[in-house]
C-alpha cells in the first residue's frame, strides 16, 4: 500500500494512506474499498420484525442517499424478516449480530447483504467457522465490528482500552477468516472517544488491506455528535482513510444523513453542492437567513457540484466569496447576483432565489 508523510498521534507512528489502495469488497453491485468513493450508510431505529414501520424507513432513507441499511438482529424473529424487507425495497441490507451466532446463519439463509460480527461478544472459534462458511458459500462479506466498550477481556487486560488493544482484537479475528479462505472483509474501530477512534483506524490502515468502515459510536444528540463525527471521521477522511462511513445521532436518522453527504461533500468525495453564507452583522439590510434556507432545501434536492454563496452585504460579499460558482451579495431589499467572482446584475429580494436557481442551472447545463 502507498505511504507518504508520516505524524504521530497518541503516540503511534502513522503513515498516510490512500483508500483505493484497500481491497475491493463487493456487496452483490456495491463495492466498498478499492476506489475513490467513500459508500454512505445509516442503520434503522426499528427491529426488522416490525417489517411496515421498517419498510417505511428503509424507502426514506435510500431516497435520502443511503446506500447501505443495518439492522438490528436481536432474534429469529428478525433474522427471518430480513427476506420480507428485501423484497419490498431491494435494499442492500447488513444484519448487525451480537452474542447468538445463530442469527447469522438465519439472516443469510433470509437473504442478507452482509453481516456485522462483535468479536467482543461471539468468542468461540466455531461459531466464526460457521458464520464464515455460511458466508462463502452465499458470497456474503463480513464486517468485523471492533467497538472500545466491548473488547475482549484478555484484550483488555494486556492492553488496556487502548488503539493497540483494538487492532490486536481485529488482528485475531482477521486470521481466523483468512485461514478459512475468506477475504470479503471490512473492518472497524469505534469509540465514543474521539481521539481513539482516529489512532485505531489510522494504526488499522497501516496494517491492514481491508476497507474500512468509519464512525464515532454513541456520539450523542445533534450538536456534540455532529462535531464529535465530522472532527473523528473528517481526520480519518482527510488523510486518506475510510471506505464507508456511519455518522451517528441520537434521533432522526434523516438529520445523521443530511451530516454525513455534507461532511463528504467537504472533501469533494460526495456531490452536495456547497453552500456558504456569512454570520450576519449590524449591515445586513434583507431577510438573508430566509434566502439560504430555501437554498439549502434547494440543494438537497438538487445535488450539484457547484459552491453557492449567500452573503449578508455588498460590502465584503463578492470578495470573500469570489471562489463561489453562483452567490448573493444583499443590499437593502436587494442583492448583487454574481457569477464566478463576476457580479452581473441586481436583483430584487423576492426574485433572488429564482436568479440564483436560474444562475445554477445555467453553468450546470454549460458544463
Amino acid at each position: 500500500m502507498q505511504k507518504d508523510a508520516a505524524f504521530i498521534i497518541m503516540g503511534l507512528v502513522i503513515t498516510m494512506r490512500n483508500r483505493k489502495d484497500t481491497r475491493a469488497v463487493k456487496i452483490k453491485s456495491l463495492q466498498i474499498g478499492g476506489q475513490e468513493k467513500v459508500v454512505l450508510q445509516t442503520m434503522l431505529k426499528n427491529s426488522p420484525k416490525n417489517v411496515e414501520a421498517s419498510i417505511k424507513e428503509i424507502r426514506r432513507y435510500m431516497t435520502l442517499g443511503a446506500e447501505l441499511l443495518r439492522v438490528a438482529v436481536s432474534d429469529q424473529e428478525d433474522a427471518k424478516a430480513i427476506a420480507k424487507l428485501k423484497e419490498e425495497t431491494g435494499a442492500l441490507l447488513v444484519a448487525d449480530i451480537h452474542f447468538d451466532h445463530r442469527l447469522a446463519l438465519i439472516a443469510i439463509e433470509s437473504g442478507v447483504d452482509k453481516i456485522r460480527l462483535n468479536p467482543g461478544n461471539i468468542h468461540k472459534r466455531e461459531h466464526v467457522e460457521a458464520v464464515v462458511k455460511a458466508c462463502k458459500k452465499k458470497s456474503v462479506p463480513i464486517r468485523i465490528g471492533i467497538n472500545a466498550g466491548s473488547l475482549e477481556k484478555d484484550v483488555l487486560r494486556r492492553y488496556g482500552k487502548t488503539a493497540k488493544a483494538m487492532v490486536e482484537s481485529a488482528k485475531g479475528h482477521v486470521a481466523i477468516l483468512e485461514a478459512l479462505d475468506f477475504y470479503d472483509i471490512v473492518l472497524s474501530f469505534k469509540a465514543s472517544d474521539v481521539p481513539l477512534t482516529i489512532a485505531a483506524n489510522l494504526l488499522a490502515a497501516d496494517i491492514f488491506p481491508y476497507p474500512l468502515h468509519l464512525g464515532v459510536t454513541e456520539a450523542g444528540m445533534k450538536r456534540r455528535g455532529t462535531v464529535a463525527s465530522s472532527a473523528g471521521i473528517g481526520t480519518l477522511l482527510y488523510h486518506g482513510v475510510g471506505d464507508t462511513i456511519r455518522v451517528s445521532l441520537t434521533g432522526d436518522r434523516g438529520e445523521e444523513l443530511k451530516v454525513a453527504k455534507t461532511l463528504l461533500g467537504e472533501f469533494g468525495l460526495y456531490k452536495t453542492g456547497k453552500l456558504i453564507s456569512c454570520p450576519t452583522c449590524g449591515r445586513i439590510a434583507y431577510d438573508m437567513e430566509k434566502l439560504t434556507k430555501r437554498v439549502e432545501e434547494y440543494l438537497e434536492k438538487h445535488p450539484t457540484d457547484l459552491t453557492i454563496a449567500v452573503m449578508g452585504c455588498a460590502v465584503n460579499g463578492p470578495e470573500e466569496a469570489k471562489d463561489a460558482d453562483v452567490g448573493v451579495a444583499g443590499g437593502k431589499n436587494e442583492g448583487l447576483l454574481f457569477v464566478r467572482g463576476n457580479v452581473v446584475k441586481k436583483v430584487p429580494e423576492p426574485e433572488l432565489f429564482e436568479a440564483l436557481v436560474k444562475a445554477i442551472k445555467e453553468l450546470e447545463s454549460a458544463s
